[in-house]
């Protein structure tokens, strides 16, 4: 009984060893851009990363034929949205973020783009994964994509506009 435990635990952890080697980078990408870190220097997206394969490894036996990459992604979504409410209290009303790519975008606009455009999760899978309707992820993804390709003038500092109109 004790050997076949033993052979069980290995190739579970073979096959889960496999997975992170195909998977792992992947993830890595999608969280830094959810939490508009540097790819360099990207302690939370890190985090993120090993809380998702953490959990993902602990339903490991359990998967039954379900895709342990969607396993990952799903739980490394709600970890991101869960750590953006509590952080700020609204998903959608944090305080902008300059670096990394999505960087001008808020949370829930990251993770709807994440999601939809770099993931290629369907919008009725990323709706009901964060309990929205599936018009209100499609306005966000539009309004996030326009923003990207379309940013707002930068803004002046005061004290420059001062200086510009004094003659």
């Amino acid at each position: 009984m004790r050997e076949r435990h033993a052979s069980h635990n290995a190739r579970r952890a073979r096959e889960f060893e496999a997975f992170v080697a195909g998977a792992a980078g992947r993830l890595l990408h999608a969280a830094t851009l959810l939490t508009a870190e540097a790819p360099d220097a990207n302690p939370r997206a890190r985090r993120l990363l090993a809380l998702s394969l953490a959990h993902t490894y602990a339903y490991w036996d359990r998967l039954h034929g379900e895709d342990p990459y969607d396993r990952a992604r799903q739980y490394l979504a709600t970890r991101f949205a869960r750590a953006a409410w509590h952080r700020y209290g609204v998903l959608g009303r944090a305080r902008r973020r300059p670096a990394g790519p999505l960087g001008p975008l808020a949370p829930q606009e990251r993770l709807i783009l994440v999601l939809r455009l770099y993931e290629g999760v369907a919008e009725e899978q990323t709706a009901a994964l964060l309990g929205l309707p599936v018009e209100r992820v499609r306005t966000i993804c539009d309004r996030a994509t326009a923003t990207l390709l379309h940013p707002p003038p930068p803004v002046r500092p005061v004290a420059a506009k001062a200086k510009a109109a004094t003659p």
